[in-house]
């Protein structure tokens, strides 16, 4: 069992109660949780879409990983009041980012997401870490919401196998390499502007969008800042709230205008770093 499962109870009543708080070290996720209110969710899609309109792209690689470090806006959110709030509630007040990604589904789009741990190649210790996925769109049964096994974070981390299929919107379409018992799986709907919050080792996927709607996800991985990269020789995340004592991370400063040249190339730098870990023993030099 993770250490997130056995730390001392942490402050809550900011957003959740104490059984919430309960619920998700029992079951490794709860939702929804109102993150940002339903006209935020709608500014923050027309943000992302105005800038897909004006460059003629999806929101895809590079700016797919880590936009909170070329856009004001992403990095906005990742400090909102309301979700930091609620990832304090279980972790505690010093909080960093290490990663954001964008999960987009198009209508009738064949992408899903394979049964998998996010822990599987992230390289940090303890697991002490949660994915706060926060909906901009609506995310249901019909355009392919995220599925979770409930409790399977008390599984420890489990084998998984690399796919590299071309659907599949993880890194390296790892699934995996066990029997997953799909009749245990929630599927965690959601409206725009609410999230799910899930522990780093859950259980989790998603399927295609058959739907005519398209999905908008945007998953923050919030750690305290003790949990440390023991895979990579360097690292980088973003302080959003209380202190940093241990210093196991470099900084991460906020992008100085939307695709800035200095903030593409800070991020360049940096997702260069990650891809080192995430594509490790590979023959793959980059992430999609």
């Amino acid at each position: 069992m993770s250490s997130v499962q056995h730390a001392a109870p942490a402050r809550v009543g900011k957003v959740l109660s104490a059984a919430q708080v309960e619920t998700f070290r029992r079951n490794g996720y709860h939702f929804p949780v109102r993150a940002i209110s339903e006209g935020e969710a709608d500014s923050y899609r027309d943000m992302v879409e105005t800038f897909e309109f004006d460059h003629g792209l999806i929101m895809k690689t590079p700016y797919r990983n880590k936009p909170h470090m070329v856009f004001k806006w992403a990095n906005q959110l990742i400090r909102h009041p309301r979700i930091v709030d609620a990832v304090e509630d279980i972790l505690g007040p010093n909080l960093l980012v290490w990663g954001t990604s964008f999960f987009i589904k198009e209508p009738n789009d064949p992408a899903y997401v394979s049964w998998h741990q996010d822990s599987t190649y992230w390289g940090l210790d303890p697991a002490d870490i949660i994915t706060a996925w926060v909906a901009l769109s609506e995310s249901s049964a019909e355009n392919g919401a995220m599925r979770v096994i409930p409790d399977s974070q008390k599984l420890e981390q489990i084998p998984h196998r690399d796919t590299f299929a071309a659907d599949n919107l993880l890194t390296r379409g790892q699934e995996i390499a066990v029997e997953v018992d799909e009749a245990k799986a929630v599927m965690l709907a959601l409206l725009p502007g609410e999230m799910s919050i899930h522990h780093v080792r859950l259980i989790h996927g998603s399927e295609p969008n058959p739907s005519g709607k398209r999905r908008i996800g945007f998953a923050i991985r919030y750690l305290p800042t003790h949990v440390r990269q023991i895979v990579g020789t360097h690292d980088s995340a973003t302080l959003v709230r209380g202190v940093d004592v241990f210093h196991n991370f470099e900084p991460e400063g906020r992008p100085d205008a939307d695709l800035s040249e200095a903030a593409l190339a800070v991020h360049a730098g940096v997702t260069g770093e990650q891809q080192k870990v995430m594509m490790r023993d590979t023959k793959r030099a980059t992430y999609r």
